[in-house]
């Protein structure tokens, strides 16, 4: 039986092999939460940015971006996604070139689609919690994007979950601590036109009551940081 983990975690298959890519996705697909698959580097750089996977699975030799290029693209913007290579070939300076980018694993084709399913089973434990506790027993699905009050389903807009989503990752940024998000960055993010200081407290305070007064921080003058439950010990 796979890992009730797996199913938290969404995966971006780039493969330019459209065969192989339908092979691995009928595979292992539905041991995920989503599973995309993108047809070169521009393009899976474009799908990361947009679903922000878990995982990214590439091959190395695509058009228009290589494997290798486009995951040191992804690092920059995201260190700690682990980056798994695919290649029909084995040759030392793509080994080595793969190491230096942060590649946490390198499969040789052909190869056995279970092999690469077992791998990912064995760095699931190590991705973090898909769900994180935070004050006053609510808690967010990183997976899903929802809030959760004792495990019940708390009712929220897409921008107010994005909100919440934006200040977890920012605090994800600096491990343990809680980092905080300005004004102007929750304002490019959450809208496209342009929007008043009247605006965003307005949407915080909706938010709050609709959750909790405490769960979300003001910090004068630097912006608004979410409260997690080890914060609170």
């Amino acid at each position: 039986m796979r890992s009730n983990l797996l199913k938290e975690l969404k995966v971006l298959l780039v493969e330019d092999e459209p065969k192989l890519a339908m092979l691995l996705k009928n595979a292992i697909a539905d041991s995920f939460y989503s599973f995309v698959i993108a047809k070169d580097g521009e393009e899976g750089l474009q799908k990361f940015s947009k679903l922000e996977p878990d995982i990214v699975i590439t091959d190395i030799m695509m058009p228009r971006m290589t494997g290798l290029e486009m995951a040191k693209k992804i690092k920059e913007t995201d260190p700690d996604v682990p980056i798994i290579i695919l290649s029909a070939f084995s040759e030392t300076d793509n080994f080595l070139n793969a190491i230096d980018v942060g590649v946490v694993k390198y499969f040789i084709k052909p190869f056995d689609p279970d092999e690469l399913l077992e791998y990912i089973e064995q760095i699931a434990q190590k991705l973090g919690d898909m769900v994180i506790e935070l004050k006053d027993d609510f808690s967010f699905s990183k997976t899903t994007n929802n809030l959760y009050k004792n495990g019940r389903y708390v009712s929220l807009t897409k921008k107010e979950c994005q909100f919440i989503h934006l200040l977890l990752k920012d605090a994800q940024k600096y491990k343990n601590s809680s980092g905080i998000v300005d004004d102007k960055t929750i304002k490019n993010v959450l809208w496209e036109e342009e929007v008043s200081d009247e605006r965003l407290r307005t949407f915080i305070r909706r938010l709050r009551a609709k959750t909790s007064k405490s769960l979300i921080d003001n910090i004068k003058g630097e912006g608004y940081t979410i409260v997690s439950k080890t914060d609170t010990i």
